[in-house]
């Protein structure tokens, strides 16, 4: 069933006249709420995001994402954070238009509502409704991207009454216009429950000091705008080149702490702290800082600290950078965007600065929902079911996302892994139900997303390159089938009928002869590893996907022809694939006009032929014994099989502890569990992507390991 659509009783979506198309323009609505209110209710939508506060203080961060010409409503009571006389709500939209994997470019709007019972109180409206907007002109414009897939870095000026219109202190308005008519939906997701995160402690300061040196990066964020192939704003155009400058500082380190209180920190003139979390949160970072004669004022931040408690800088090519260039007073700021770190190293240059009262309110999934809670008093669990929960937690804050910080983006085949996550941990599927909806609202998909393809990721627009991963509308297939298998929803199935009938069409138009996929367009992804290179011509793991397609097809909606068409399938892959090496070979290659295997092996192939139904332990032994007894975490130390080449975490460990799992090899998973994940819950309290440090350390799918524990029986769910 879809979401029900939302009709604001009087507000209209309303912007800055001329404006809606501007990138990186920010507004802020305010109204004075009056004391004799007895239940105030906000209504609100906009785009892209917006953050909420009450006397400047964070309520809420949103919107519930949705897909293109769509809008989640949120609806905020505000009783709870109201104090005695009158209060200033204040709401504070970004307006990025600009292409990212976190956010669709649609013109910026906000149409809010703010209701007492029965009674409107005030709504968004072209002069009246009770709504002032103002620029937030501290904010900087022409700044980098944060980083190629999401918009803008936050940088401000603040000097005096900055953010004054958010205490009712008046501020440079702007003349609204009324935005198109737009389609608002009912919020199904949950809200939020903004725990906050007191750091853990300061366990460094030193002395900063700027060189002629370049160490900088140069991702494609600072470099494609200025080329036209990246929405943002071009080199010569920026106001201030934060990662250079940042680039050009050089610290040294003038004392340690055992986490030191960390809720006042005075920076003399040029000169740091480092602040530890505890853990690699995500969240609105909020924070006070006082200067006496101004300064300006960097917040640096990372997921971890390096091996020696150092801060490391541009490690995945991400501005994590923060900027306030601040004039004699005092300030009380937080964060527009939720950002990833358990690292922080707040930098004072040109003058003195006390930071106070620094915070996170965590933005995710909230806890108040989930149900499920640990057997076993292990400590070696505990860890490892703490650090997923958080990892999950972060991921799911209104769509399932790969990371919370360098993309905030909803991939598909993660989302597969999320989706059984979210009912282990909570007994439901709210996320899941938004997140496939969105695919499955727009007619049609922006070009160059072929007609009948899903994109990669959702909701999101493209600048350039690949949109879309066949692999992975796949897994969308599978999902949907596990998604009717959790919740019975038979209304979100046949809803996506028509969809699932374009993209089998799509995909028939690449079948060869012998019914194989064959020289498929896109971004063929079968998992990070020397595996995606042996993704052409034809490639088995991807046709193994196909089977399962097809058959999950087959029983979504009746029919028997593609069950029997997975089913030859997997013969002809089995006949052409399997070789005397006693491993399928990953791919065939033409050569001299004729399909020829290419010799390559890979583990996540094997993985892939398992997970697929071409092959069962019973039909395999010899090779299932190989790959579960041989293969896995130690064979990067016994070097057993070179001419394998190694699985990665995404996604080949993943299938490889699932299939163990499905054979009823419990001890060996929860072992190899232990074996994958252990340091990275020691390093950040969170799961990562790779293997290793080289991506993000806080990775959605990552969490399925509670999917693993459950099904061991170290993890069970109280019912509500």
């Amino acid at each position: 069933m879809r979401s029900s659509t939302y009709t604001f009783r009087r507000a209209v979506p309303v912007w800055e006249a001329g404006t809606e198309t501007k990138m990186n323009r920010h507004l802020c609505f305010t109204t004075v709420l009056s004391p004799d209110l007895n239940n105030p209710v906000l209504s609100l939508a906009g785009s892209c995001s917006f953050v909420v506060s009450i006397n400047g203080q964070f309520i809420a961060h949103g919107p519930a994402r949705c897909a293109h010409g769509y809008y989640r409503v949120d609806q905020i009571a505000l009783t709870k954070y109201l104090t005695a006389g009158e209060n200033v709500l204040s709401i504070r939209v970004a307006g990025y238009y600009a292409r990212s994997f976190a956010y669709l470019r649609q013109p910026s709007f906000l149409c809010a509502e703010l209701t007492d019972g029965d009674r409107v109180v005030a709504y968004t409206d072209v002069g009246e409704g009770g709504f002032d907007a103002f620029l937030v002109k501290e904010r900087i414009e022409k700044v980098q991207r944060y980083s190629y897939q999401r918009p803008f870095v936050e940088h401000y000026r603040l000097g005096k009454g900055a953010f004054s219109y958010e205490y009712g202190k008046g501020g440079e308005g702007v003349e609204l216009a009324r935005a198109e008519d737009k389609s608002f939906l009912v919020r199904t997701q949950p809200y939020g429950d903004y725990p906050v995160v007191i750091p853990k402690g300061e366990i460094a300061e030193g002395t900063v000091s700027f060189s002629d040196k370049e160490e900088y990066f140069t991702d494609r964020a600072i470099t494609m705008p200025s080329k036209g192939m990246l929405d943002g704003f071009p080199e010569d155009e920026l106001e201030i080149k934060s990662w250079i400058e940042v680039g050009r500082m050089d610290f040294s380190r003038t004392a340690s702490f055992f986490c030191r209180p960390a809720q006042s920190i005075e920076l003399v003139p040029n000169s740091y702290a480092d602040v530890d979390l505890g853990c690699n949160y995500t969240g609105i970072l909020d924070f006070d800082v006082e200067t006496t004669a101004g300064c300006e004022l960097y917040i640096l931040f990372e997921e971890f600290f390096d091996e020696n408690g150092e801060f490391i800088r541009f490690r995945i090519d991400t501005s994590n950078i923060l900027y306030y260039k601040l004039e004699s007073g005092k300030y009380h700021i937080h964060t527009t965007e939720p950002y990833s770190m358990r690292s922080l190293r707040i930098v004072a240059c040109g003058g003195s600065a006390i930071v106070k009262r620094l915070k996170m309110f965590k933005v995710g999934y909230p806890a108040r929902l989930i149900t499920a809670r640990l057997t076993t008093g292990d400590e070696r669990y505990v860890k490892l079911f703490e650090a997923a929960k958080e990892t999950f937690v972060a991921n799911a804050a209104d769509i399932y996302m790969d990371c919370p910080s360098r993309e905030r983006a909803g991939w598909l085949c993660d989302s597969f892994f999320t989706g059984r996550v979210e009912k282990t941990l909570t007994g439901a599927s709210r996320v899941e139900r938004a997140f496939l909806e969105n695919f499955l609202l727009p007619e049609s998909f922006p070009a160059p997303t072929p007609k009948g393809m899903l994109p990669m990721c959702y909701p999101a627009d493209f600048s350039q390159g690949n949109h879309y991963i066949p692999n992975w509308a796949m897994f969308f297939v599978l999902e949907l089938e596990e998604y009717l298998e959790r919740t019975g929803d038979r209304a979100m199935i046949d809803d996506a009928r028509p969809r699932m009938e374009e993209l089998l069409a799509w995909f028939r138009q690449y079948e060869n002869a012998d019914g194989l996929l064959e020289k498929l367009p896109g971004w063929v992804f079968v998992e990070w590893s020397h595996a995606n290179d042996l993704v052409q011509d034809i490639n088995f793991p991807t046709n193994m996907m196909y089977a399962m397609t097809k058959d999950a097809l087959a029983r979504l909606y009746g029919k028997d022809e593609l069950a029997r068409e997975a089913s030859a399938l997997r013969d002809t892959i089995r006949r052409l694939s399997y070789t005397k090496s006693g491993f399928f070979c990953d791919n065939m290659v033409y050569r001299d006009g004729k399909p020829v295997l290419s010799g390559e092996y890979t583990e996540a192939c094997q993985y892939y032929a398992f997970f697929s139904g071409v092959a069962t332990p019973a039909s395999y032994p010899a090779l299932w014994i190989r790959l579960r007894d041989e293969f896995g975490f130690d064979r990067r130390k016994t070097g057993a099989y070179p001419e394998v080449a190694p699985a990665n975490a995404f996604i080949g460990n993943y299938l490889r502890m699932e299939l163990l799992m499905r054979a009823g090899e419990v001890d060996k998973t929860m072992s190899d569990i232990l074996d994958y994940f252990t340091y990275m819950a020691d390093k950040t309290g969170t799961l990562w992507e790779h293997v290793s440090t080289q991506a993000s350390c806080n990775h959605g799918f990552a969490s399925h390991i509670l999917v693993w524990m459950e099904k061991a029986g170290y993890l069970v769910r109280d019912e509500e």
